[in-house]
């Protein structure tokens, strides 16, 4: 990963599915220092506590009865939805209150995905950048490391 410069008071928010960083820079560029300033997590739960919905069925037009399933709900894609974008709406709260300017987002790619959707079109304009790395399981110090190579 090239150097990047992360601004003063800028935030980073690293993420996945089920948690996430919200880091400020309370450094400079040329000597950054990471600092959380929120941590979310979303529980683990079972399947059978994040939904009950029984497989929907098919008949067929010649009335020769019940033909498969309808596609089936996966739970644990929707809680990571529903996480990220509860999250994107906290950040566009967070810019709206001129509490951040820019910001950089760095999640897994599949997260990223979710989570592009969701931006509204300020948000969007106040990312500078997007990473797709699984960072959110490491120590702050060593997503400053990786980040910008200091």
């Amino acid at each position: 990963m090239s150097e990047l410069l992360i601004h003063r008071g800028e935030w980073v928010v690293v993420c996945d599915g089920a948690k996430a960083l919200v880091l400020e820079n309370a450094g400079d560029e040329k000597f950054p220092n990471l600092k959380t300033l929120e941590v979310f997590e979303q529980k683990d739960l079972a399947t059978h506590e994040l939904g009950a919905e029984k497989p929907g069925r098919a008949y067929s037009p010649a009335g020769h009865g019940v033909r498969g399933t309808i596609e089936q709900t996966d739970w644990h894609d929707q809680a990571e939805r529903d996480f990220l974008v509860h999250l994107v709406k906290h950040l566009d709260a967070a810019l709206a209150a001129g509490k951040v300017k820019s910001l950089i987002v760095v999640a897994p790619p599949r997260a990223l995905g979710m989570i592009r959707p969701a931006y509204s079109h300020a948000l969007k304009s106040a990312v500078r950048a997007e990473f797709d790395k699984d960072f959110v399981k490491l120590p702050v110090h060593q997503i400053e490391k990786h980040l910008t190579g200091v």
